[in-house]
């Protein structure tokens, strides 16, 4: 079976795996010192700058995770002609267990999710990662049929 790093170039994939190295150190460092996780993106620039990306404060004072999740959306949306590639990052529950969700998107077509599941130590207040599975998402920034920049 072919695997996404089949189909993309190698700056599609530079692209994601730095996305993904860059959002899950701040992922954990918040689950760590926070005991949960605000969703949240970053996005890898035209020009190859990685950004962490956040929505406006006018959500309120408690919103819900989707909330934000669509606020996410709709920046990077706005935004696609000046991005490579974005990333948007939740906490969620995923087979019956803690994950920290991280779906990936390129303009060249690549979509996927990828979940990490994770077990918090109540008294030492750490976290620890699991093993990570990787599946093919729907895009939500380039669809297949919008033009790309």
């Amino acid at each position: 079976m072919a695997s996404w790093r089949d189909m993309t170039s190698e700056r599609a994939q530079a692209d994601l795996d730095g996305l993904l190295s860059a959002v899950l150190p701040f992922a954990e460092q918040q689950l760590t010192a926070h005991g949960e996780l605000w969703p949240f993106g970053a996005a890898v620039s035209a020009d190859g700058e990685t950004l962490l990306v956040a929505v406006d404060d006018d959500l309120g004072e408690s919103p819900q995770s989707e909330t934000i999740l669509t606020g996410l959306y709709e920046v990077a949306r706005a935004r696609a002609d000046d991005q490579r590639a974005v990333a948007f990052v939740a906490d969620v529950l995923a087979r019956g267990t803690y994950a920290v969700r991280v779906e990936l998107e390129h303009q060249e077509g690549v979509a996927l999710v990828v979940l990490l599941p994770y077990k918090r130590s109540i008294f030492k207040k750490t976290v620890a990662l699991k093993q990570m599975s990787v599946s093919a998402a729907e895009p939500k920034v380039w669809s297949a049929d919008s033009p790309l920049p």
